[in-house]
């Protein structure tokens, strides 16, 4: 520590009173950056068992409405538009896989007349290995 002539007070010899030096701030770049590679596959695997959590719900309560409509009026709902159109449902709900309303896909019974079960329209596959159009 040397003594500052102005102000009599101590300082220290490699203080700068001008900000970061180049080194200072490639230090904390290079952490960040590695910090981002790490959480960034934790983020992703995040949304996509969001994702799948979703659509387990989603499936479940339309596969519930289903058999509701089926226990009321004795027949299976025609589509997921009739469910709404019939109270059964607000509206239809978005697949979160494919972000739409209607790619969902309707297995349909000849013999019986009518929708009997619903799956995703999406392509991918889950990380459990089954496709999400087989769920």
């Amino acid at each position: 520590m040397a003594r500052n002539t102005e102000t009599g007070k101590r300082t220290w010899a490699f203080s700068s009173p001008h900000g970061f030096t180049i080194i200072e701030l490639m230090i904390v770049v290079t952490i960040v950056g590695i910090l981002a590679t790490l959480a960034v596959p934790s983020y992703h695997a995040a949304i996509i068992k969001a994702k799948e959590g979703a659509l387990r719900q989603d499936l479940f309560s339309l596969r519930d409405v289903i058999d509701q409509h089926r226990a009321d009026k004795g027949k299976y709902p025609e589509t997921i538009e009739a469910l709404v159109s019939a109270g059964y449902l607000r509206r239809v709900p978005t697949d979160p896989l494919t972000g739409s309303t209607t790619t969902w896909q309707e297995m349909v019974d000849e013999g019986e007349g009518g929708m009997v079960d619903v799956f995703s329209g999406s392509d991918l596959v889950g990380t459990n290995g089954v496709p999400y159009n087989q769920w």
